[in-house]
C-alpha cells in the first residue's frame, strides 16, 4: 500500500475508485457483523463461491462481507444487489436457488422473503422492510454497502473526503464552530454539547493534548459501539483525525473492551491501512498536521465507562472515577488536556463535515438534533440496531420498527439507558424520544440501550436485576454507592420473596435519593432510576406483592404457586416427563398433580402442556 503524498494525490485517488463504482454490479451481501457470524453468516461465503464458478459467473458478481445490517435477530442476512433483495434467516441449502433465481435470473424466492409480522405480507426489497423503512440511517449507512477489513471501499463511498477538506481548507476553530453550530450532543450519555468540549479543551493550558474514543460499552443488551467498529471502523478513525486537528491534540487512543474480538481485530486492520495510506502519521497528506492512534483493551469492567475511570485505566492506575472539577478537558491524561467521546460521536463527525451543519441540526428537535442508534432487545418482533431521527416517538420504535409484541402480549414498558436507566410505561408511548423528554419522565437517554416488556414481565424482578448488575460493577469507592446500592438490592429481593414491609417503598425512595445526591460519578447518580421510576410508574405491582404476597406477573418464585386444573388436564404426561424433580405424579389418561413442597416453581410443565392446564396463582 502506497502512502498518499498530498492532497491532490487524494482527490485523484478519491474520484479514482468512486469513478469506477459500478451500481449496476452484480454483488452478493452477506452480513459479517457478530450476530449474524454466529448463526453462520460465513459459512455461506465459500458455498456462494463455489456456485458462481459452478455456473461461470465468479468474475461477474462480487461477494461482499459486510459490517451489521442491523436487523440482528434475522440472521444469516444477504442481500442481492443492486436489486435490493432481501434474504433473512439464509440456510446453507438455500444457496444454490439464491444463486440460480435471485443472481442469475433476477428474481426473488417467495419462500425464502421476510414477512412481515403486522401485516402477513412477504416483503421482497431491502428498503421495503418495516424495520429498515422508518429509520434514517447516517452512522450506520454504509454498514451493509462496504467491506469493513478493505480502506478503498471506504473511500469508494466518500471516506476521508471530509478530513481532506479539513487540513487543506479549515482552521481548528472553523471546525469547532461547524460541530458547534449542529447542535450534536455526546452520544455516550451525558449528553454534553460535543463542539462546546472540543472548544474547552482546544483552549485549555497545555501543549501536550490528547482525545480518547471510549469504546468501553458495558450495558447489557447494548452493541450499538461494537456494531459501528465492526462495520466501518473508518468512520470512528476519521472523526478522531478531524477531532484532533480541531483540538490540536497529536495523540488519539481508543479505549474498547476486550470482549470485542472482531471489534478490535478490524479496528487494528483499519488503522494499519489508514498508517499504510498515510492517513495516521507524521504530516499527513502532505501538511503540518502528525496524528497518531493508539488501542487501549479495557477488562470489562463497567465504571470504566465513566471518564476519569476510563483515564485511569489506560494510564495503568485503579479504574476509580475522581472528584470533578477539574474535568478532563482542563486535566485528563497524565495531566493534559483531554477530550473524550465515545464511537457513535466520532463517527458522526465525518457526516457533519460533508453534509455541513445545517443539515444535521435539520434534522431532530430543537434541542437534540440529529439522528440516535437504540439497541432494540427484549420481548419485541423485531430486535436489532436502529437508527431514527431525535423526537420520534417511543411507540413508533416499538410497533413501526420493532414489529410490536410476539405472541399478543400486551406491551408493559420499555427500559432505556441501560442499568442505571428508568422504566417508561406504556401509558408514555407518545413521548418524543429525546435528551430532555427521557430525563422528564424519570429515564435517560444513555448509550441507547432499549429493553422491551411485555405483562409477564415483573417490574421488581427488573429493578432487582438491575441492581444487582450495578452493585456488582460498583468501585467500590463511594460509601453512598457501595452501600447504598446493596441496601437497595436487599430490600428488593426481600419483597421479592414476600418478606416486604409497607414502609420498604418510602425507604427505597429515600435511599435512591440520597445515593444520588451523594455519589461521585455518573453510575452512583444514576444507579436508583430502575427502582425509582418503576415504584413511580408501577407502584401497585410493588403493593401486590408487599401486602398481597402475589406476584401478578407470575414471575417472583417465593410468590406463586403450580397447581393443575382437573377439567383441563387429560393425563398425556408429558408434564410429568419433563419435570426433573419428580413433584407432578399421576397416571395416564387422569389429571396430574403438583406437589406444592417438592416443585421448584421452573415453569417447565406450564411451557410443555398444549392443553393449559397448568394454573399459576
Amino acid at each position: 500500500m502506497v502512502k498518499i503524498p498530498d492532497i491532490k494525490a487524494f482527490e485523484k485517488l478519491r474520484k479514482k475508485l468512486e469513478g469506477e463504482k459500478d451500481l449496476n454490479r452484480k454483488s452478493i451481501c452477506v452480513c459479517g457483523g457478530s450476530a449474524c457470524i454466529a448463526t453462520g453468516s460465513l459459512g455461506l461465503i465459500d458455498l456462494f463461491e463455489k456456485e458462481l464458478k459452478k455456473h461461470g459467473i465468479d468474475d461477474e458478481v462480487d461477494i461482499l462481507v459486510t459490517g451489521c445490517h442491523g436487523f440482528c435477530e434475522k440472521g444469516p442476512l444477504v442481500v442481492i444487489r443492486p436489486e435490493g433483495i432481501f434474504y433473512p434467516l439464509v440456510k446453507k441449502e438455500n444457496v444454490p436457488d439464491i444463486v440460480t433465481e435471485s443472481v442469475i435470473e433476477g428474481k426473488a424466492i417467495e419462500a425464502l422473503l421476510y414477512t412481515d409480522p403486522m401485516t402477513d405480507k412477504k416483503i421482497v426489497y431491502e428498503h421495503d422492510v418495516p424495520f429498515y423503512k422508518k429509520q434514517k440511517r447516517l452512522v450506520l449507512g454504509n454498514n451493509g454497502l462496504i467491506d469493513p477489513m478493505v480502506i478503498t471501499d471506504y473511500i469508494r463511498v466518500g471516506g476521508y473526503k471530509a478530513f481532506a477538506s479539513v487540513v487543506d481548507s479549515m482552521t481548528p476553530d472553523k471546525v469547532i464552530e461547524m460541530v458547534i453550530d449542529s447542535g450534536l450532543k455526546g452520544r455516550g450519555g451525558g449528553g454534553f454539547p460535543t463542539g462546546v468540549k472540543w472548544k474547552l479543551c482546544k483552549n485549555a493550558k497545555g501543549k501536550t493534548k490528547n482525545i480518547v474514543c471510549n469504546a468501553d460499552e458495558g450495558d447489557p443488551g447494548a452493541y450499538m459501539d461494537r456494531s459501528i467498529l465492526e462495520g466501518n471502523p473508518h468512520s470512528v478513525i476519521e472523526g478522531m483525525l478531524i477531532g484532533g486537528f480541531a483540538i490540536t491534540a497529536s495523540t488519539g487512543y481508543i479505549y474498547v473492551r476486550t470482549e470485542y474480538p472482531l471489534a478490535i481485530h478490524r479496528l487494528k486492520q483499519a488503522i494499519k491501512q489508514a498508517k499504510g495510506l498515510g492517513f495516521i502519521g507524521k504530516n499527513i497528506l502532505g501538511t503540518k498536521f502528525s496524528f497518531d492512534i493508539e488501542i487501549r483493551e479495557g477488562s470489562g469492567a463497567f465504571v470504566c465507562g465513566e471518564e476519569t475511570s476510563l483515564m485511569h485505566s489506560i494510564e495503568g492506575l485503579s479504574p476509580e472515577p475522581s472528584q470533578r472539577p477539574p474535568f478532563p478537558t482542563e486535566s485528563g491524561l497524565w495531566g493534559n488536556p483531554t477530550n473524550i467521546n465515545n464511537v457513535e460521536t466520532w463517527a458522526v463527525i465525518p457526516l457533519i463535515v460533508n453534509k455541513g451543519s445545517k443539515y444535521f441540526s435539520s434534522i431532530g428537535t430543537e434541542n437534540s438534533k440529529g439522528t440516535k442508534i437504540f439497541s432494540l432487545v427484549g420481548k419485541i418482533n423485531n430486535s436489532g440496531l436502529v437508527e431514527v431521527p431525535m423526537g420520534i416517538s417511543m411507540g413508533e420504535i416499538i410497533n413501526g420498527i420493532g414489529g410490536g409484541i410476539p405472541d399478543g402480549k400486551a406491551f408493559k414498558a420499555v427500559q432505556t439507558g441501560g442499568p442505571s436507566g428508568g422504566c417508561i410505561p406504556a401509558a408514555l408511548m407518545d413521548i418524543p424520544v429525546d435528551y430532555e423528554k427521557l430525563a422528564e419522565v424519570g429515564s435517560i437517554m444513555g448509550s441507547g440501550g432499549m429493553v422491551v416488556m411485555d405483562e409477564d414481565t415483573c417490574v421488581v424482578d427488573i429493578a432487582k436485576y438491575f441492581l444487582s448488575f450495578t452493585n456488582d460493577e460498583s468501585c467500590g469507592k463511594c460509601t453512598s454507592c457501595r452501600d447504598g446500592s446493596k441496601m437497595m438490592l436487599n430490600i428488593l429481593t426481600r419483597i421479592s420473596e414476600g418478606h416486604g414491609k409497607p414502609e420498604d417503598i418510602d425507604l427505597l425512595l429515600e435511599l435512591g435519593e440520597a445515593i444520588k445526591d451523594a455519589s461521585q460519578c455518573g453510575l452512583g447518580q444514576t444507579l436508583p432510576n430502575p427502582v425509582l421510576s418503576t415504584i413511580r410508574y408501577f407502584r401497585e405491582e410493588y403493593n401486590a406483592h408487599i401486602v398481597d404476597k402475589r406476584c401478578p406477573a407470575h414471575v417472583c418464585k417465593e410468590l406463586v404457586n403450580y397447581s393443575i386444573d382437573p377439567e383441563a388436564c387429560i393425563g398425556c404426561g408429558v408434564c410429568l416427563k419433563n419435570c426433573s424433580v419428580g413433584a407432578i405424579t399421576g397416571k395416564i389418561k387422569e389429571a396430574h398433580l403438583i406437589d406444592p413442597d417438592k416443585c421448584t416453581k421452573c415453569g417447565v410443565c406450564r411451557e410443555v402442556c398444549k392443553f393449559n392446564a397448568v394454573i399459576v396463582e
